[in-house]
């Protein structure tokens, strides 16, 4: 299922919120810190282009339970992109360490500084300061920590990060599909432009060809059985009218995937490569030079397209 989000609607459109149905970019930020049982908990998540979805989670060693859950938890609303999610948490209002004495350590410590005292006739300054120096006297015990409640404090900070992150990248990603749609409205009135010149190129080349062989005949009458023959021949060689029906139906289809809500990146790469495949069939059969120049606008704005798509999830 898609993730959709409420957005403020443009002009022109009724006022209020709709529903989002938009590509997102691969690049992103977002953060939040939370505040929650004596802790503070703060999550960083970022991400830059990437063919796969590859992620990267730093946290304290103490809380690696918790590196599965974020990556699940991240990859529901992320598929593709180098993704660095940051996790610290940090006590805020309380201590995670329970300190006790070692009554033993303790005992067997001051009874040899008085016996120091006593064989050595030193003045007695055994004070607590004194023995507290001796790290044996104290045990340290991490106290126990509920990993239920650590995960839900962290998940709640770490979906308020997501969201800024996600808004980030459609936001990029509005701009990204606004481009794409109006270089593919680019892209249809070109061929438009070479389904025009097309039946001009058949023309020109039977007035040439009848000019021609007049020209060699000179007062004998020219056979049109064999002009037509020819020039249909010719007609046939350089027909695109495949080509253009099929590259229309490629427009459609990049429109429905860039406007379907879905992660779009790999199926558009897909895509362009069958239009840039129909876009070369059309250079390879063009003998006209207007069209040869349509074409190579058309590869133009393919690889620009090219270029976006490697920005999109």
């Amino acid at each position: 299922m898609p993730i959709r989000y409420k957005v403020r609607v443009r002009s022109g459109q009724a006022k209020g919120d709709i529903e989002a149905k938009m590509l997102k970019s691969m690049t992103g930020y977002g953060r939040q810190e939370l505040i929650a049982d004596g802790k503070r908990i703060y999550v960083e998540v970022k991400s830059v282009n990437h063919r796969y979805s590859d992620f990267t989670i730093k946290y304290p060693r103490r809380y690696a339970f918790l590196e599965d859950k974020i990556r699940k938890r991240a990859a529901q609303s992320i598929t593709r992109g180098k993704v660095d999610i940051s996790l610290t948490i940090e006590n805020y209002e309380s201590v995670d360490e329970e300190i006790t004495i070692n009554r033993a350590a303790a005992e067997n410590y001051i009874e040899a500084l008085k016996k120091l005292r006593d064989e050595f006739s030193l003045t007695d300054d055994i004070t607590v300061m004194g023995v507290a120096r001796n790290q044996d006297v104290f045990t340290v015990v991490k106290k126990d920590e509920d990993e239920d409640a650590i995960w839900n404090n962290v998940k709640a900070a770490l979906d308020g990060a997501l969201e800024a992150f996600t808004l980030m990248r459609q936001r990029e990603g509005e701009r990204i599909q606004q481009d794409l749609e109006a270089r593919i409205e680019y892209m249809k009135t070109l061929v438009e432009r070479v389904d025009e010149r097309s039946p001009e190129t058949v023309e020109e080349y039977r007035n040439r060809l009848y000019d021609k062989i007049k020209e060699v005949l000179e007062d004998r009458e020219v056979d049109e059985g064999r002009l037509l023959t020819e020039v249909a021949i010719f007609a046939d060689k350089i027909a695109v009218n495949e080509e253009t029906v099929r590259l229309r139906s490629h427009f459609v289809e990049f429109n429905a995937i860039i406007n379907s809500g879905e992660p779009a990146g790999r199926r558009l790469d897909f895509l362009i490569q069958e239009i840039n495949r129909e876009t070369n069939t059309i250079g390879s059969k063009a003998s006209d030079i207007e069209i040869a120049k349509i074409v190579v606008e058309l590869k133009g704005e393919i690889e620009k397209l090219r270029e976006q798509i490697q920005n999109i999830e």
